[in-house]
């Protein structure tokens, strides 16, 4: 395995979701996942996702992603860094329309400009197993969890997805920036329910084109942005009539467009952002990236009686 200090990276960011692209296509290879959280840790490299470009597996793909977050786990599916290694690949080749296979399957990216950059996120999977859930719910648009007292819930009746990812999402009738995703947002996480673990959204029906949400993403915690979110709280969203085919899902860092088209695809368009460039390993050391203190009171999360 080659030092680290070898590898080039370019730092860049979706609507505020920090990314770091790392291409292995001509050689080189990571670290393990200590030294991944360690780059992590470095203020000047430290992400929410880390997209990794591998030789393509698959002819006619541009390169085999491997996705990884900030604990040096692995993700299947990241919409925002999609796009940002989608702008690459244009820059670099010229192409503008790419495609890249990850473990969610093959993503399809068409590149306008850096504020418009549309990323075919596949079909989503609604079935409790595909999520996958630790039992059975036969309608996943709304299943008995709750967050809080039994008899007065602060959250309830989410509905569950996996557009790459397993994601949950809570819907409330008031702004979003009111509840505190940092204090119970790994403990669902973490539920029993979700065997591989899952991302927590807190969601807000505007009107029937727009949506609000946060987001704690499993393995990174609290972010700007989250394109698989977006995405699944939309379609979430269009499950329950609550919103049109087309909508603007506003996340902390900015918009996303996500339209659920006729053929079960999710298509997801917004910005990429560069940020800098450089060598891993000839960054300077720094102390650990700051997440969210976890409250000494948990809140109460279990099912609905």
């Amino acid at each position: 395995m080659s030092a680290p200090g070898s590898l080039s990276y370019v730092k860049m960011n979706g609507l505020g979701n920090e990314i770091v692209v790392v291409d292995l296509r001509r050689g080189g290879a990571l670290p393990g996942p200590d030294g991944i959280r360690a780059i992590a840790q470095n203020p000047r490299t430290a992400f929410d996702q880390m997209m990794v470009l591998d030789p393509p597996r698959t002819p006619g793909t541009d390169a085999f992603v491997r996705i990884f977050n900030t604990d040096g786990s692995e993700s299947a599916a990241c919409g925002n860094g999609t796009r940002c290694i989608g702008w690459l690949e244009t820059e670099r080749t010229g192409k503008h329309d790419l495609r890249f296979e990850t473990r969610a399957g093959i993503l399809r990216v068409s590149v306008k400009d850096l504020s418009a950059i549309t990323v075919d996120m596949g079909e989503p999977r609604f079935g409790w197993a595909e999520i996958p859930l630790a039992e059975a719910f036969h309608d996943t648009r709304a299943i008995e969890l709750q967050i809080g007292p039994i008899d007065a819930p602060l959250l309830h009746s989410p509905s569950v997805v996996n557009v790459g990812n397993p994601h949950v999402i809570f819907w409330v009738d008031k702004p979003v920036a009111g509840y505190d995703l940092g204090r119970f947002g790994p403990l669902i996480e973490n539920h029993p329910l979700f065997p591989d673990r899952v991302n927590v959204t807190i969601a807000e029906v505007i009107s029937r084109t727009e949506i609000a949400i946060r987001t704690w993403e499993r393995g990174v915690g609290l972010t700007q942005a989250c394109g698989t979110a977006a995405c699944a709280t939309a379609v979430s969203a269009m499950r329950k009539n609550l919103v049109d085919r087309k909508v603007t899902v506003n996340l902390p860092g900015g918009p996303l467009v996500i339209e659920w088209a006729a053929d079960n695809h999710i298509l997801m368009t917004g910005p990429a952002a560069l940020e800098h460039e450089g060598t891993l390993g000839e960054e300077p050391a720094a102390a650990a990236k700051q997440q969210p203190a976890l409250s000494p009171h948990p809140v109460p999360v279990g099912r609905l009686t």
